[in-house]
């Protein structure tokens, strides 16, 4: 079954795993981050694993349960503020030489009206200077979001502030993705090649979500 993508006022990208194929860099990064800061090769793996459970969540409350339930103590926010300082430096070099969705400016040639917008767990203004460098940002008119404002926030205010027109489709490739998009009213497509979540077939096909490989087959 092919998607009508004409039809939609507003396309909602998520980033990691759609927009650039960074899933990988990302869990790298969360495994280097806790080696750095003294964690065993269990517990940096333990980080990356809550990471995977959790795909599409910001990386802001995964940190909190790393120290606070694995390392056992405090998360303080002089803490968190450490790892979140140690991944964002383990993980700028990768996004900048990871690779871009083939078929992204045709797609947006194809929708010249759309309204189009990333949603993302990442750092917000990591993303945002990330896509000016990589020669992005221009294919998101209507804006570049991320944490620490989770997808449920960001859908929500942009949404009342009238910058998400309905009908409209969010593009993800992680169960928090549809979840939080289905919550908010927008049509889901689910993208595979990418994706770092390991039963995603039996989830899209309990949840009957349209699957499609990658941008280039929207």
């Amino acid at each position: 079954m092919n998607i009508d993508l004409t039809k939609y006022k507003t396309i909602v990208f998520d980033c990691d795993g759609v927009v650039l194929d960074s899933n990988i860099t990302k869990i790298d990064s969360y495994f280097r981050t806790a080696k750095k800061l003294g964690a065993t090769d269990v517990q940096a793996q333990m980080l990356v694993d809550h990471h995977v459970k959790f795909g599409g969540i910001s990386r802001y409350p995964k940190f909190v349960w790393y120290i606070e339930k694995l390392l056992k103590e405090k998360a303080t926010k002089a803490a968190v503020q450490e790892y979140l300082n140690a991944f964002s430096l383990a993980v700028k070099k990768g996004l900048m030489r990871c690779k871009i969705a083939d078929g992204l400016h045709a797609l947006r040639n194809k929708i010249p009206d759309a309204k189009w917008l990333v949603v993302s767990g990442g750092d917000q203004q990591e993303i945002r200077g990330l896509f000016e460098q990589r020669e992005l940002a221009h294919l998101f008119d209507s804006g570049l979001f991320g944490s620490p404002d989770n997808k449920d926030e960001i859908l929500a205010r942009e949404k009342k502030n009238g910058n998400i027109e309905f009908p409209a489709l969010f593009i993800g490739d992680s169960k928090y993705d549809y979840e939080s998009s289905t919550r908010a009213g927008l049509d889901f497509v689910f993208l595979s090649d990418w994706t770092d979540v390991p039963d995603w077939k039996a989830f899209c096909a309990e949840h009957k979500i349209h699957v499609c490989r990658n941008i280039q087959s929207l």
